[in-house]
């Protein structure tokens, strides 16, 4: 009996070494975050004090009425938010179509055909900065958010297609053939029965892509110049000026503007932790 305890007790814990370390991981990850919060709470006397405090003295809720009604903050943020959604959408939507017909499709050269997909998301952005200002400016679309969701959907696409088609091949086709012997013609039976039961994987995509336009600041900053048209991940250096940088108020920026990612991230968690795992079984 004390054997089985003792096996018991063991058991039990056999995991706390992991569960030490993720903590740790967190704890290391959240600091930069509670650091700006922190400082977001400060009076200006207090932001550059030395040694500095970890916790506010008295919390003073200045910069973020300075940030929310006496800047372009929510300009900034109108601009992420429209750029974010039509990319999301847009790319989500060509992917999905994309990724179910090279699942289900005898198509020829299929496998050159998703390593071409795969090399366009390969090339450095960089590399691609100067053509894409050329076209920019020779269609007219500088200083336009039309250009950045055009930009964004193409860059994002590819990756999507790899992740969805990977979800797509692990669905029975029997669900579909028996859609189409009740009548249902193969796009009727994709809209009704395959993408219901792909929430995961849209969840997933939209998730990512999310992430990725809202954070991205090369594109935006070297695509944007007007004040009007500038995203949020730009917006935020108009805090930093010549007279110095406007600490208080730059880190109650930088914490209203990660709370939409959180937010979308807290309701999209359970559906994108089972869409990224469908999603790398098979490529």
């Amino acid at each position: 009996m004390k054997k089985d305890g003792d096996r018991a007790i063991s058991g039990k814990y056999a995991n706390l070494p992991a569960y030490i370390g993720l903590i740790l991981l967190a704890c290391l990850t959240l600091t930069p975050i509670l650091w700006a919060l922190s400082t977001s709470l400060k009076i200006p006397e207090e932001v550059i004090q030395f040694p500095p405090t970890v916790v506010p003295s008295v919390l003073d809720f200045s910069n973020y009425f300075k940030v929310l009604f006496q800047s372009n903050f929510m300009t900034y943020f109108r601009n992420s938010v429209v750029v974010t959604s039509a990319s999301l959408l847009v790319s989500t939507v060509l992917s999905m179509h994309c990724a179910y017909a090279i699942a289900r499709f005898d198509i020829p050269y299929k496998n050159a055909l998703m390593f071409g997909i795969l090399m366009t998301s390969m090339i450095p952005t960089v590399a691609l900065l100067i053509p894409l200002y050329i076209m920019a400016v020779q269609l007219d679309l500088y200083n336009t958010r039309l250009w950045l969701i055009l930009i964004y959907t193409g860059w994002r696409t590819p990756v999507l297609t790899w992740m969805m088609r990977g979800f797509f091949e692990q669905i029975p086709k029997e669900l579909e053939e028996a859609a189409l012997i009740d009548g249902c013609s193969k796009m009727r039976a994709f809209y009704t029965v395959i993408l219901p039961i792909s929430q995961t994987a849209l969840a997933s995509s939209a998730l990512l892509t999310a992430v990725y336009v809202w954070n991205d600041f090369l594109v935006s900053f070297t695509f944007v110049t007007e004040e009007n048209l500038k995203m949020l991940s730009v917006g935020l250096y108009s805090y930093v000026t010549q007279y110095g940088i406007q600490w208080g108020e730059l880190m109650a920026a930088v914490c209203l503007s990660i709370i939409p990612i959180i937010i979308l991230f807290v309701c999209l968690q359970k559906r994108f932790v089972a869409g990224m795992a469908a999603g790398a079984v098979k490529g």
